[in-house]
């Protein structure tokens, strides 16, 4: 009989459709999940608090598959999935189209000075002239990654007319490398951040990359903090060395409220809310889980399988 300790968050979704002949320990508190994974062969103990994700993995010395709803596990002690060959199964995917178009919603909002509009609302105030003027038709964006959902953005901002050039990190036809899109950054109007976090990836973004940017480049970050060297970005958005930025994630988060981002009119923080603005996030992830149990009951691969070597 396959064991699974699952969190009690995701009970109402699974339990109806879990087959009879599992052994299932839900789980609600932190003490509870340490319990629950002693001898689990399958966890999934998504929390909030990823140091208790972190605690719960390390107690589960039995355990041969673990999935999770998060895409980004890079908080996971990669050595001991690599050392005791834990299958990882992640959430790549599940909230792709939500935060593809979360970036064009961005994109739109920083282009037609949409903030501005809304506050003048919020004044009573008819404004005469648009606060901005910004087409995304005829721009040009750089994508950087294209997993699950750079390969959704792509198309959505060619249906504005947009110009996407892509870097993604195995290359390939039509594709920019990782060694050449730093000496092109120049040529775009948007930089548009959807990779991994991963050593090669920490603060890809500097402030040599920053000031490669056109004056009135725009960028935009939903992947992680750590991606953009912050007090570069800070600096370049305070100097108006860029057109301004898009941030669903910081670092840290939540970002304090006397942090200096808040400050900027430039910056645009959505507060890491793009992966949430949808009500099919746990109904996917729980269909996913159910018919990965399935396929790993019957000897066949799951997916999407994260890789703790990669880091993705």
């Amino acid at each position: 009989m396959t064991t699974l300790a699952i969190s009690g968050l995701i009970r109402p979704l699974l339990e109806p459709q879990l087959p009879d002949d599992v052994d299932v320990r839900w789980f609600t508190t932190h003490e509870e999940a340490l319990e629950a994974v002693k001898g689990a062969e399958v966890g999934w103990f998504d929390s909030n608090n990823k140091d208790d994700m972190v605690k719960s993995l390390m107690a589960a010395t039995d355990l041969k598959w673990l999935n999770s709803i998060y895409a980004g596990l890079d908080f996971l002690p990669m050595d001991v999935l690599i050392d005791r060959g834990i299958t990882v199964t992640n959430g790549a995917g599940i909230n792709a189209i939500t935060i593809a178009e979360y970036v064009v919603m961005g994109m739109l909002n920083i282009a037609k000075g949409y903030r501005d509009v809304v506050r003048a609302q919020d004044r009573r105030e008819w404004l005469l002239d648009s606060p901005g003027k910004r087409e995304l038709a005829g721009s040009k964006a750089l994508l950087l990654g294209y997993g699950a959902i750079g390969k959704l953005i792509k198309p959505r901002l060619e249906a504005f007319e947009m110009d996407v050039s892509v870097v993604r990190r195995s290359g390939g036809e039509g594709v920019l490398s990782p060694d050449e899109w730093r000496r092109k950054l120049g040529e775009f109007d948007w930089v548009i951040l959807a990779v991994p976090a991963t050593p090669e990836t920490d603060r890809m973004i500097g402030a040599d990359e920053l000031a490669a940017m056109k004056s009135d480049a725009v960028i935009v970050n939903i992947a992680r903090g750590a991606v953009i060297d912050q007090s570069a970005l800070e600096t370049a958005l305070r100097e108006k060395a860029i057109g301004g930025a898009f941030l669903d994630v910081t670092t840290p988060e939540p970002l304090p409220a006397d942090h200096p981002l808040w400050t900027l009119d430039n910056a645009h923080i959505s507060m890491h809310l793009s992966g949430r603005a949808q009500d099919q996030m746990f109904i996917r992830s729980a269909n996913r889980f159910l018919e990965n149990l399935e396929k790993y009951r019957n000897g066949k691969p799951v997916g999407p399988v994260f890789d703790p070597v990669k880091g993705y």
